[in-house]
C-alpha cells in the first residue's frame, strides 16, 4: 500500500518578513516602554493594560500565521485534507465520490482570489498555501475542490495508481 503525505505552510519570504516585522515592532515597543520610558503611539510607559493588549495581539498574530498548515494524504480510501487551524480533523473525499481527479496548473489570484482557504468565483473551493500546482477534484455532485501541492510528480503517480485501481474495481 502506497500513501502520499504532504504538509505545507506559509513559509514564503514575504510571510516571514511580516512575522519578523511584527516581532521587531514588539521588541521596539518593549524597548520604548521599559528602557527608554517613553510612549509608543497612545500606549504610555505606565499603561500596563495597553501594553498587555499590544503584546498579546502581536504574539497571537505571529502564532496564528505560523499555525496555518495544509496537510494532504492520499491512500486507498481517497484524498484526505486538513487546513489548520480551520479544520480540526481530516476531511475525506472517497474515490467513489469523485467524477474526476487530476493534477493541474492554476492561477491562484485569478481563479481563487489568492492563497489560503478560498471560495473561487465559480471555480469551486481551493486550499493552497503557495505555488500554482494543485490536485483538482470534481465530485459527482458537481462540486469542485482544488488542493495545492508542491509534490507534483508524486501526486501524479499516486493518483494514477488509485485511479487505475478504481477503474479495475479493486
Amino acid at each position: 500500500m502506497r500513501v502520499f503525505n504532504e504538509t505545507q505552510w506559509f513559509n514564503q519570504w514575504f510571510m516571514q518578513l511580516i512575522n519578523y516585522g511584527m516581532i521587531a515592532f514588539l521588541l521596539y515597543c518593549l524597548y520604548m516602554w521599559f528602557i527608554a520610558k517613553s510612549a509608543v503611539g497612545n500606549v504610555m510607559e505606565t499603561d500596563v493594560t495597553g501594553q498587555i493588549v499590544v503584546i498579546v495581539a502581536v504574539v497571537f498574530s505571529v502564532l496564528l500565521l505560523l499555525s496555518f498548515k495544509l496537510k494532504t494524504k492520499i491512500d486507498e480510501v481517497g484524498i484526505h485534507y486538513k487546513f489548520l487551524p480551520i479544520h480540526r480533523n481530516f476531511k475525506i473525499i472517497r474515490w467513489d465520490e469523485m467524477e474526476s481527479c487530476e493534477v493541474r496548473t492554476y492561477n491562484a489570484i485569478t481563479e481563487y482570489g489568492g492563497w489560503g482557504f478560498k471560495g473561487g468565483f465559480g471555480k469551486g473551493t481551493a486550499f493552497n498555501v503557495k505555488g500554482n500546482i494543485g490536485i483538482q477534484i470534481v465530485l459527482k455532485s458537481g462540486k469542485r475542490i482544488l488542493i495545492g501541492t508542491q509534490k507534483e510528480n508524486d501526486a501524479k503517480l499516486i493518483l494514477k495508481r488509485y485511479k487505475n485501481k478504481e477503474n479495475e474495481g479493486i
